[in-house]
This record gives C-alpha cells, sequence and structure tokens, in this order.
C-alpha cells in the first residue's frame, strides 16, 4: 500500500477518497472496496477490462512491453531451459525446486499417473462423437468422487495438486485413444511427464514406441508457454468458482469448461481453419489480406493480436523458432507453414495491421506445431487445458490459502421493468 489517494466526486456533490494500491511492478490500482459501503455507488465494468479481482504473485505480464513472468522469471527463459513440471513446481509453490525437491515431485507425479478402473466404464457411456473437452471437464469433476477427502478443507491440499496434474494427460490420452476405436496405453513409469503423454497417445500394442526427443521439447515448451496467463477468462473461473469453498477438482473442471469457448481455448484451432482456407483458394496471401482490409468474403485474421498484448507476444516468438526447428526436424514440408511464415511478413509489414497492433499471439504457430506432433485438430483445446492446469492449480492455492479471500459475488445495474402489478392471465393479451 502506498500513502496514496484518489478523490472521487459524485453527482449530488459528495466526494471521497479512494487508496491507490501499487505493485512490485509499479501497477497502479485505485481500491474501490469500500465504495458501496461509504457512497451507495458501484462501478460497472463490462468484461472486467479495468478491474482488478485480486492481488496475485504468480504472474506479471506488460501488454505494451510484450513481456511474460513467471514468478518473476521471463518465459522467454523457462521456455529454454525448464521442463513443464519444473515450470509447474514453481508456479504452484513460488520457487525453482532444488534437485531434491525435483526428483520427489516427479516420483509423485510418476506414482499418481493411473486413474481408477472403475473410471474406465465413463468412457464406454460417453457417444463416439464426444468432444474431448466435454469428457475431460466430466472426467476432471468426478475425480471428487473418487477422493472424497477433498471435501475436508484440512485434508492435504498437495496430494489433490499432485492427482490433477498427473490424472489429466491420462484422461486426455484414453479420451483421444477411446474416439479413434484404440485400445488405451498405460503410463509407462519410466517416462517423464510429457514422454509419458506421448506414449500413451500414439503408441499401440506390440508395436514399440520412443517418443522423438525433440517432440518431447516442442511439447514441453508448447505446455509451458501455456502454463499460466494471469486472470484469463479460464483463471477467474477458477478462483470464482473456489471462492465458494468448491473442492480444487471441480474448480479445475470449472477452467476446462470456460477454456472450452473459441473466444478463448479454441483459438489456435481458428488459426488452422484459416491457414487451410487460404490454401484451398491457393495461398494466395496478398488476396486474403486484401479482403481481410477490405472487409470481403467475412474473412478474419487469426492468431494475430490479443486482449492484453499491443505488441509482439513472446510465447509467438518462442513457437515461431520452435516450428523451423520441429518440422525440420520431422522432414515435414508442411505448406501451411509457408503461408503462416508469409501471412505473418505481410502482415508485419502493414500499416493497417501496424496501426491497429495486431501482431501474431501464442496461438497462430501453436496449431502447426500440435500438428505436426500429430495431435489432431479436435485435441487442440485439450491441450491447452493440459499446459494451463499448473497455473489453475497455483491461483486455486493461492486463494485459498489468502485468508482475506471472500465469496465472488459481482455487482449489476438493474436496467428492466420497474415495479409493476401482476396481471390475471385471463386478462392478458
Amino acid at each position: 500500500m502506498a500513502d496514496q489517494t484518489a478523490k472521487l466526486t459524485l453527482p449530488d456533490g459528495r466526494s471521497c477518497n479512494l487508496p491507490v494500491v501499487v505493485g512490485t511492478e509499479n501497477e497502479h490500482a485505485v481500491d474501490i472496496r469500500s465504495l458501496r459501503a461509504d457512497t451507495g455507488y458501484i462501478t460497472l465494468d463490462s468484461g472486467y477490462m479495468n478491474t482488478g479481482a485480486t492481488t496475485s504473485a504468480i504472474t506479471y505480464i506488460d501488454g505494451e512491453a510484450g513481456i511474460l513472468r513467471y514468478r518473476g522469471i521471463p518465459i522467454e527463459d523457462l521456455a529454454e531451459k525448464s521442463t513443464f513440471v519444473e515450470t509447474a513446481y514453481l508456479l504452484i509453490h513460488g520457487e525453482l525446486p532444488t534437485q531434491a525437491q525435483l526428483d520427489t515431485f516427479s516420483h509423485q507425479l510418476t506414482r499418481h499417473s493411473m486413474i481408477h478402473e472403475d473410471m474406465h466404464h465413463f468412457y464406454a457411456g460417453f457417444p463416439s462423437t464426444s468432444h474431448p473437452m466435454a469428457v475431460i471437464a466430466a472426467m476432471v469433476s468426478s475425480m471428487s468422487a473418487y477422493y472424497p477427502d477433498c471435501l475436508d478443507r484440512s485434508s492435504p491440499m498437495d496430494l489433490h495438486i499432485t492427482r490433477i496434474l498427473s490424472k489429466v494427460r491420462t484422461i486426455a490420452a484414453f479420451a483421444y485413444k477411446k474416439s479413434i476405436g484404440q485400445p488405451v496405453m498405460y503410463p509407462r513409469n519410466a517416462l517423464p511427464y510429457c514422454a509419458n503423454f506421448l506414449h500413451m497417445m500414439f503408441a499401440v500394442p506390440a508395436e514399440p514406441y520412443e517418443p522423438d526427443p525433440i517432440v518431447v521439447k516442442a511439447l514441453n515448451q508448447l505446455f509451458i508457454l501455456h502454463a499460466d496467463h494471469e486472470q484469463n477468462c479460464s483463471t477467474s473461473t477458477v478462483r470464482l468458482v473456489g471462492s465458494s469453498g468448491a473442492n480444487v477438482y471441480a474448480a479445475v473442471a470449472a477452467g476446462v469448461l470456460a477454456l472450452w469457448g473459441p473466444l478463448h481455448g479454441g483459438a489456435n484451432q481458428e488459426v488452422v481453419e484459416m491457414l487451410e482456407e487460404i490454401q484451398a483458394s491457393g495461398s494466395d496471401v496478398k488476396q486474403f489480406v486484401s479482403d481481410i482490409k477490405n472487409k470481403k468474403g467475412n474473412r478474419r485474421l487469426m492468431g494475430f493480436g490479443h486482449r492484453v498484448y499491443k505488441n509482439y507476444d513472446p510465447r509467438a516468438k518462442v513457437l515461431k523458432s520452435m516450428a523451423d526447428e520441429l518440422l525440420n526436424h520431422l522432414g515435414i514440408n508442411d505448406p501451411m507453414l509457408d503461408i503462416a511464415r508469409e501471412l505473418e511478413e505481410t502482415a508485419l509489414k502493414d500499416d493497417y495491421f501496424i496501426s491497429k497492433k495486431l501482431y501474431p499471439n501464442v496461438d497462430f504457430y501453436s496449431g502447426i506445431l500440435y500438428r505436426a506432433i500429430g495431435i489432431p485438430t479436435p485435441m487442440f483445446t485439450v491441450m491447452f487445458a493440459l499446459g494451463r492446469i499448473p497455473g489453475w492449480i497455483a491461483h486455486w492455492k493461492e486463494m485459498v490459502e489468502d485468508t482475506s479471500t471472500k465469496i465472488g459475488r459481482p455487482r449489476q445495474i438493474y436496467t428492466g421493468q420497474p415495479q409493476r402489478a401482476y396481471v390475471p392471465r385471463e386478462l392478458r393479451k
């Protein structure tokens, strides 16, 4: 807290002084928590674009400068030097682990990678056309039935955290296998987190499968870059649900469902569909860009621009380099990557897009990487969810450990009918 206040003057002449809060990166906020009690007024902020719902020590974003840090560490350093498991530990526990702590954490994730055998029956009950996000949300929520001690707030928090983080990749891989009619592949304890997920996704009985180290590296980077992004829609949902005292499985399942929306987690799928559209029309990028600028054919530029970033998304820079490395390593000549590169180059030189600050975001290259790995398009949002799990857990944990947390209860301004009389049915016209 700084010894600063902001003065608010109301239409009736009254005024009040509101405290100013200053963050560690010199972010400023006007604290309005006493506003309604003192004045009867509330603030109106659709989409919460200018409202800080909480203070948090997890992630820092400067959209103007293109900065993203987890617990103070730049995302570029984590993507280059860390693993997803180490980054997950950092987000959840606040510090990078020692080697002993990392070994213990990794061992716990391995021990809890299996799901209860009874849960296999759930997969048989879902229609073959089920979207994998529906399956993931249902399965994560059902975990609270298998671990009812989660309903006791005094039960070991770390155990439930480990269960979710470990089992969700198994749940996702099993959902994919069932959707294509293949037998599920159980996790292999000898494999680390991301390699084990690839094994469960792509191994088949009686055929040897060893995850490619470069593919494992790419998946680690993808998961790291998606691991947290401050108070986005799904993370805010996790915190709102958790504020009621709901268990961590219920809160994370709510995050999965919020992420499912095409405006949130489905954006990388829309990028791939856009690139496919350009390819089908003869790969004429310049014409596509011209159509967007002239608003022809209802075309949209997907994967550019971001609600937060007004500069180049730092995650996109990492994935652009990873896309080059992975596709070269695999010997993949993907025409869509050439289209993506040309589209990026064209847009970054065009005053129309520059003036609107439409720079590539994380979704622009992530879809291409998932395609190269072999992930089918319907699983893209699931991959986003797998990466985001540590961030959701970290925010749920931070909120639970904060004794000042209150149940979320946004206000509203009522715009409906004023009080009126009930009209009997026989008199209604």
